[in-house]
C-alpha cells in the first residue's frame, strides 16, 4: 500500500530478487524518478579515527544515518546502502525536508557524541542525470524477512565527489540536536574469523574501463566466494556471541534522548541486562523467541552489497583471500577495475532493530579492524 512520502509507490513495487550472483543484470534496475534525491554522508578522515582504533564509533556513525533517516520517514521502506564509514539513500520530494533534517541532526550527534565530523549533502537526481549519470535501484531479499537496496549507474559516485567538494552540503543543525536514533545498537560481540581471514573486498569500475568486462569480473569473484567452501558468511549460524556488560554500552545509552549521559547509561545497563537475560536462558517474552530472533540475526545480516561496485566481508581461507586479489590484480592490470582489500581476524555486527517483534531488523557488517574504509583506502593508494 502506498503511504506518505510516496517512498513505498516507486520502492516498494520493484521485485525482490534472490540469488546475489544475479546482481548485475540490468533488468533488475529500475532507475529512479526524476524528482528523487540522493542522500549521502561519509566521516572526514575516517582512515585517521581508524588508525586511532576508533572503528565502532565510524561505524556507529554510518548506521545512524540510516536509523536516523528512517525514523524520520515514520519507518517506511526508502532505498539505502551502509557503506562503513558512512551511508547512501535515496528519498521521494515529499520525504526531503524530513531527511534533511535527519541529516543535519545526526551530522551534529556525531560531532557531539562521538567526536567526529560527518559531511553530508542531498543531490537532486537532475543533477546527476545532467552529468550523463544514472541512479538505479535493485531489490535484493537475502531472506524471507527483509530486502535492501543495490544501486548501479554510476551517480551515487558522483553525488559523494560533490559532497566532498562542498556542493549540495546539509549544514549541521544547531549544537545539542539529538536525532531519533531508536533500534541503534551495537551489543554483540566482535566476530573472530572460522576459516582464517575476515576480508573486506572493494571492487569498483575503472574509469573508461569496458563495462561488459567489469561485469565478467564482478560475476567470477562473486561465484569463487558463493561456490568454494573456504567462504562464507561471517556471522556464524548460531548468532554473534552476546555478553554483558555490551562492548557498545556508551555508543548505544549516547542515541538515547534525554537526562544526563549518567542516567542513561544505567538505562541501557538494566535494559541489555534483561535482554542478556533472556537471550542467554532462551526465555520467551509474548511473541518474542530468542531462537528465532537469532536466526533473523544471521540471515538478515548484511555482509554483501552493490552500489555502483561491489561491496563484501568474507570470512574466508588465506588461500582463497590469494585467489581473489589474484584475480582482482589481474583485472586491475587490464583497466578494468579499481579495487582494495584489508585483512583482519574478526569482523562487527551494528544493529538497527527498530522493534524485536518484527523479523525485518537489519544487521550491518564490517571488518572489526577498519573494515571497508581501508579497503578503499587501499584502493586510492594503488591509483597513485
Amino acid at each position: 500500500m502506498a503511504t506518505a512520502g510516496g517512498s513505498e509507490i516507486f520502492y516498494g513495487g520493484i521485485p525482490v530478487f534472490r540469488g546475489f550472483a544475479r546482481l548485475m543484470e540490468p533488468s533488475l534496475y529500475s532507475p529512479l524518478p526524476d524528482d528523487w534525491s540522493i542522500g549521502v554522508a561519509d566521516i572526514v578522515e575516517s582512515t585517521r579515527a581508524i588508525a586511532a582504533k576508533r572503528y565502532k564509533a565510524v561505524n556507529m556513525a554510518g548506521a545512524a544515518v540510516i536509523a536516523g533517516v528512517t525514523n524520520a520517514l515514520g519507518g517506511r521502506e526508502f532505498p539505502f546502502v551502509f557503506g562503513g564509514d558512512g551511508a547512501s539513500f535515496a528519498v521521494a520530494p515529499a520525504d526531503l525536508d524530513a531527511a534533511r533534517g535527519a541529516l543535519a541532526a545526526t551530522a551534529t550527534w556525531v560531532k557531539d557524541d562521538l567526536d567526529l565530523i560527518m559531511r553530508v549533502a542531498l543531490v537532486p537526481i537532475e543533477a546527476i542525470r545532467a552529468q550523463g549519470l544514472d541512479v538505479r535501484v535493485a531489490r535484493f531479499g537475502p531472506s524471507a524477512n527483509l530486502s535492501y537496496a543495490m544501486f548501479s549507474g554510476g551517480g551515487l559516485g558522483f553525488a559523494e565527489g560533490a559532497m566532498k567538494r562542498g556542493e549540495f552540503a546539509v549544514a549541521r543543525a544547531s549544537p545539542g540536536t539529538q536525532p531519533d536514533l531508536s533500534g541503534l545498537s551495537c551489543r554483540f560481540e566482535e566476530i573472530p574469523s572460522a576459516r582464517g581471514v575476515i576480508l573486506s573486498v572493494l571492487v569498483m569500475p575503472a574509469k573508461g574501463g569496458d563495462p561488459h568486462a567489469f561485469r565478467k569480473v564482478i560475476e567470477e569473484i562473486i561465484a569463487l566466494a558463493e561456490q568454494s567452501p573456504d567462504a562464507g558468511r561471517p556471522v556464524p549460524s548460531g548468532g554473534p556471541a552476546l555478553r554483558w556488560p555490551p562492548q557498545g554500552l556508551d555508543f548505544e545509552a549516547r542515541t538515547k534522548r534525554g537526562g544526563p549521559l549518567f542516567a542513561r547509561r544505567v538505562l541501557v545497563l538494566a535494559v541489555t541486562l534483561w535482554v542478556y537475560t533472556i537471550m542467554r536462558f532462551g526465555i520467551s517474552v509474548g511473541k518474542f523467541v530468542p531462537k528465532d530472533y537469532v536466526r533473523q540475526v544471521v540471515e538478515n545480516s548484511d555482509f554483501r552489497k552493490y552500489d555502483d561496485g561491489l561491496r563484501m566481508i568474507l570470512d574466508c581461507s588465506e588461500e582463497l583471500a590469494q585467489a581473489l586479489a589474484g584475480r582482482l590484480a589481474q583485472a586491475s592490470a587490464n583497466g578494468v577495475v579499481n579495487y582494495g582489500l584489508h585483512r583482519q581476524h574478526a569482523a562487527m555486527m551494528t544493529c538497527f532493530t527498530p522493534s524485536a517483534m518484527r523479523s525485518d531488523h537489519v544487521h550491518f557488517i564490517d571488518g572489526a579492524r577498519g573494515g571497508y574504509a581501508s579497503a578503499s583506502s587501499a584502493m586510492k593508494a594503488m591509483q597513485i
